[in-house]
């Protein structure tokens, strides 16, 4: 008969505890309980906000920026990508595809590696790696070929960009430098609006087989007024 008092207690002391646990449970809920704003306070997705002045800002004048590029500093950001590239002529492919001679040559160069369809049907829209399109896979890569292999996030700030593509530029590229862009250029005077630039006037010209017309002289008399009528 002890035996089973003994056990009731026992029982009856886990059962208490269980309660307790439970009551408490429900009364920190109550007096901690946290309601969802309806709408957010913030906002912070920066890649889209970059996105947005990316699609603002002029496009970089590679005449003008890759001659005075850092190549030493393109070379050190490089670093970062050497967890996956090689970049030495006959170098192996790793994670990513060798990268000698990627800068100016076709879309998937790298013999014997596994690319993914996300980067053919890339290649079917823009064949080689310009200046432009690299510039913008550098970015963000998952952005500009979406569904790529490549998980880096991409390199945000421009004369880092610049200086890893001037880098590239000197493993093996036959790819030419662009002449500057005359426009871009300190001084340039911008066209007023409606008005050809002086040399497509005379293109114009040229292309109607006759010469540009001389500016009218200035009127010496004055025109007689007509007589009133009676």
């Amino acid at each position: 008969m002890s035996g089973d008092l003994k056990w009731n207690k026992i029982f009856g002391a886990g059962l208490a505890t269980a309660f307790a646990i439970v009551g408490l449970q429900q009364v920190t809920g109550a007096v901690y309980h946290t309601k969802k704003p309806e709408k957010m306070g913030y906002f912070v997705d920066a890649p889209e906000e970059s996105a947005g002045a990316e699609a603002a800002a002029l496009p970089i004048d590679w005449g003008t920026v890759l001659p005075t590029a850092d190549v030493a500093a393109g070379e050190a950001a490089f670093a970062r990508c050497k967890a996956c590239h090689t970049v030495n002529t006959g170098g192996p492919n790793g994670i990513g595809p060798n990268l000698w001679a990627v800068l100016g040559g076709p879309v998937m160069h790298a013999a014997g590696f596994a690319y993914s369809d996300a980067m053919a049907k890339h290649k079917a829209e823009a064949p080689s790696w310009g200046y432009d399109e690299m510039d913008h896979f550098l970015t963000a890569p998952g952005r500009y070929v979406p569904g790529t292999k490549m998980s880096f996030a991409g390199i945000r700030d421009e004369q880092t960009r610049i200086n890893l593509i001037a880098y590239l530029r000197s493993q093996g590229s036959s790819l030419g430098v662009p002449a500057p862009d005359p426009a871009r250029q300190p001084g340039a005077a911008a066209p007023a609006e409606g008005e050809a630039p002086a040399a497509e006037g005379a293109a114009a010209t040229e292309a109607d087989g006759g010469a540009a017309p001389a500016a009218a002289a200035p009127a010496t008399t004055q025109a007689t007024p007509a007589a009133p009528a009676a």
